[in-house]
């Protein structure tokens, strides 16, 4: 994909970001920077800290220093009742769908419209809402099915419609096609490109998918060393001649 960042103000805003557990020093002032509208591919090695990012970014583990800013508002500065109300503009799409077993589709998808009546109000009729989403990941048809009757696939699609059912400005998707075979790999990604277009989502993407960052990105950043090392298009840093850089695109 083409970058969109040029005149887009940023939506989500890392500065100097680190983090360390002991001796093992993580993240090492990680900077970084989310535009609206705008997929953003984060690409590091496992153990590189991108898990760690995203738990500081969305407020589950506390940085040593450094500030997160996101959509105008510096998380450290938020009570917890004005944190958890900036987490519903902010879906997350686990990398195992996080889906509740005991509980159907529909129940799913109402699960976050109940739990966040301050966002909506109370809905007495939450199927307009639900069919909504489950048409907007094809899948209107299963909303009386349990998780155990879908494929992988659609798992993944369902988790995401939960994750649109709030309307988030922001998206972040923790290896959205980890486990996934090639073809239903390429479907999610259109369909998170889609969605994009549909509701002008900013999505942060963390992968180490190759396939996946050349497809959905828009700008990418390498997080090498606790850093964002390295930081463009795909096309800008496949070409690269640095030798940490190419070690991602062999």
């Amino acid at each position: 994909m083409d970058s969109i960042s040029e005149n887009k103000k940023p939506i989500v805003v890392i500065k100097d970001l680190k983090k360390s557990y002991g001796d093992n020093l993580v993240l090492d002032g990680f900077n970084m920077e989310l535009n609206e509208g705008e997929n953003l591919v984060i690409m590091g090695k496992s153990g590189s800290g991108k898990s760690v990012m995203i738990k500081c970014l969305i407020g589950l583990e506390e940085p040593d220093s450094g500030s997160i800013e996101i959509m105008g508002k510096n998380i450290s500065e938020l009570s917890r009742e004005e944190l958890d109300e900036l987490r519903t503009e902010v879906g997350f799409l686990f990398q195992g769908s996080a889906l509740y077993d005991s509980m159907s589709v529909r129940e799913n998808l109402e699960f976050p419209l109940r739990r966040h009546t301050k966002k909506f109000g109370f809905i007495k009729d939450t199927k307009p809402r639900v069919m909504e989403v489950l048409e907007s990941v094809g899948l209107a048809h299963t909303i009386d099915l349990m998780p155990n009757e879908l494929s992988g696939g659609m798992k993944r699609r369902i988790a995401l419609a939960r994750t649109l059912i709030l309307l988030p400005k922001i998206i972040l998707y923790d290896e959205p096609t980890t486990g996934l075979d090639p073809i239903t790999s390429k479907e999610i990604l259109l369909l998170m490109m889609s969605i994009q277009k549909k509701y002008n989502t900013s999505s942060l993407i963390i992968t180490h998918d190759v396939d996946c960052a050349r497809m959905i990105s828009n700008r990418m950043i390498l997080l090498i060393d606790g850093i964002n090392y390295a930081e463009g298009t795909f096309e800008s840093l496949s070409a690269s001649t640095d030798p940490k850089v190419k070690a991602f695109f062999k």
